[in-house]
């Protein structure tokens, strides 16, 4: 048992190297590239540094940074829950539709004038306008509430599973007709929305976005007990003593405001969810949330500013969507976790 202890001690530290790792590589490489010992002068407020390099590392690369591992912890960890209380491997963060909800306002608020006559906001910046992400939050949030309301009174993991779908396609219907019937230049602003950026958001929006992702990551002191019972069936869960119609809904509101704040603030990010927390089980070696729990925060954290880093292609001036580079990285693994769960290799129980 204690050599267990020191093994995951271990591996914690060097999940920690690894992310300051990252981090240096992304404050220094990019189209310009500026020396580590010149990003701790620019950080600390030391003289002797040339003010467009401080400019940048400030009030570029620092906020980005803060935001993609922001996200990659919200993703991780509504990644976790949503596989634990469905008991599927391949339950992501946006399973109940929370992302499609986030889109839809966002294509209200971008292309809804071609439909309302200007009723709507003519057109938006895509690049951190705050309009922009308080329609994606509501859009978020209405969907959130219809999940909430009608998880109460569904007591089926799986049905709760097939209504989040069936909001999700409700919703993508919606948005495939407003792009049918909107300008090109409002469906061009909607898709770059779409692609993902952790870099659009400024400093000013890190203040909203912070405190909700630690309020809902707050909430996931609480659960581990909880979730590991799930992990056995709720049933089972019921015989430990646990309200289990109370924990679903602590569940659904942390996952939900998670991923919710995520797309608002940085676009529909996929396959973080679903493949981190696989990552944070074949590491461990576990599947104990009072062990995964930090484990996938810290995981998603090195995953999302790893994909940021690729994103960027350090010495030219291209940045790729986060999710292309997501998704290149993350279909592969998808597939392998499927082709693995089919040989009957891949236990999902505790």
């Amino acid at each position: 048992m204690i050599k267990q202890k020191t093994k995951n001690s271990g591996i914690f530290l060097i999940l920690v190297g690894l992310l300051l790792l990252v981090v240096a590589l992304n404050l220094s490489l990019g189209s310009v590239r500026i020396p580590l010992s010149e990003i701790f002068k620019a950080l600390t407020g030391q003289p002797g540094i040339k003010d467009s390099w401080v400019y940048i590392v400030n009030n570029y690369r620092l906020p980005k940074i803060i935001t993609a591992i922001l996200a990659g912890m919200a993703l991780s960890a509504a990644g976790l829950q949503m596989q634990t209380i469905f008991r599927n491997p391949l339950a992501d963060p946006y399973i109940l539709g929370i992302n499609s909800g986030a889109s839809l306002g966002v294509a209200i608020a971008v292309m809804g004038s071609s439909l309302a006559g200007g009723l709507f906001i003519p057109s938006l910046s895509i690049g951190g306008d705050l309009g922009l992400v308080g329609a994606a939050s509501l859009g978020a949030g209405a969907v959130m509430g219809l999940i909430l309301l009608v998880g109460r009174r569904v007591q089926n993991p799986t049905t709760l599973l097939i209504l989040g779908l069936m909001f999700g396609l409700a919703t993508g219907a919606l948005v495939s007709l407003l792009i049918y019937f909107s300008e090109p230049e409002k469906v061009k602003a909607y898709s770059i929305w779409s692609y993902g950026a952790f870099n659009g958001v400024t400093w000013q929006q890190l203040k909203v976005l912070l405190p909700v992702v630690l309020f809902a990551l707050g909430l996931l002191a609480f659960l581990p007990k909880g979730l590991n019972a799930l992990l056995l069936g709720e049933d089972y869960a019921k015989t430990m003593g646990l309200n289990v119609s109370r924990l679903r809904f602590l569940i659904l509101v942390s996952s939900s405001v998670l991923s919710g704040a995520v797309t608002a603030f940085c676009g529909p990010i996929g396959f973080i969810g679903v493949a981190v927390p696989h990552i944070a089980r074949n590491v461990f070696k576990t599947s104990n949330h009072k062990l995964l729990i930090p484990a996938v925060i810290l995981i998603g954290a090195i995953v999302a500013v790893s994909a940021d880093l690729v994103a960027q292609m350090p010495g030219n001036q291209f940045v790729l969507p986060i999710n292309v580079v997501t998704s290149l990285f993350g279909a592969p693994f998808v597939l392998w976790i499927v082709l693995k769960r089919n040989r009957g290799s891949t236990s999902f129980n505790v």
